[in-house]
C-alpha cells in the first residue's frame, strides 16, 4: 500500500495526470462493500493533501458505517466526455483502490462525529483512446510492481 506522495515520486507524469483527471470535477465515485458484501457506489468529494488522497463522511452515512467494518475501496475520477468525433481527445479515465485509514477530524470540521480518511492506495489505472483512435492505453501503478503501459485493441 502507498500514499498519494510515492506514487507521485514513483511516476510523477502519471501522478500528475491521474490527479488531474480526479480534480476534474468535486464529486468522484467510491465503491465500498456493505454488511453482506455486496457493492455499494456513492459520490463522495476527496481532496489531494500534504502528499495524501483524503476524503471525508457526514456523520451517520452508509458509506461510513461500510468503510468502518471493511475499509477497502475503490474510487472513479469524474467522467468528462470526449468529443464524438475525436475519441482520442479525451482526457480518459483513472481509478484507483485501496483501504480507507481513519484520521482525526481536521481542526475546521462543523460536524464533531463527522470522519475523515487518508488512502492506503494498492493500484492506479488510467485508461484512454489511443492516437490513432484504434485502440486503448492502459497506464497503472500498483504497489509493489510500479508503473506500467499496455495497449489493448
Amino acid at each position: 500500500m502507498a500514499r498519494w506522495e510515492e506514487i507521485e515520486k514513483d511516476a510523477p507524469e502519471f501522478a500528475a495526470r491521474v490527479r488531474a483527471l480526479f480534480e476534474a470535477g468535486t464529486n468522484k465515485t467510491i465503491a465500498t462493500l456493505r454488511r453482506d458484501g455486496s457493492p455499494r457506489i456513492s459520490a463522495t468529494e476527496a481532496q489531494f493533501t500534504d502528499g495524501e488522497l483524503t476524503l471525508g463522511s457526514m456523520p451517520g452515512a452508509v458509506k461510513l458505517l461500510d468503510l468502518r467494518r471493511d475499509p477497502r475501496i475503490a474510487m472513479h475520477s469524474p467522467t468528462l466526455e470526449p468529443p464524438a468525433d475525436d475519441p482520442a481527445s479525451g482526457p480518459g479515465d483513472a481509478k484507483l483502490s485501496g483501504r480507507a485509514v481513519e484520521m482525526p477530524l481536521p481542526p475546521d470540521t462543523p460536524h464533531a462525529d463527522a470522519a475523515f480518511f487518508r488512502i492506503d492506495i494498492d493500484e492506479v489505472a488510467l485508461t484512454y483512446v489511443g492516437t490513432p483512435a484504434d485502440h486503448l492505453v492502459i497506464e497503472s501503478w500498483h504497489a509493489g510492481r510500479g508503473y506500467r503501459r499496455r495497449t489493448r485493441t
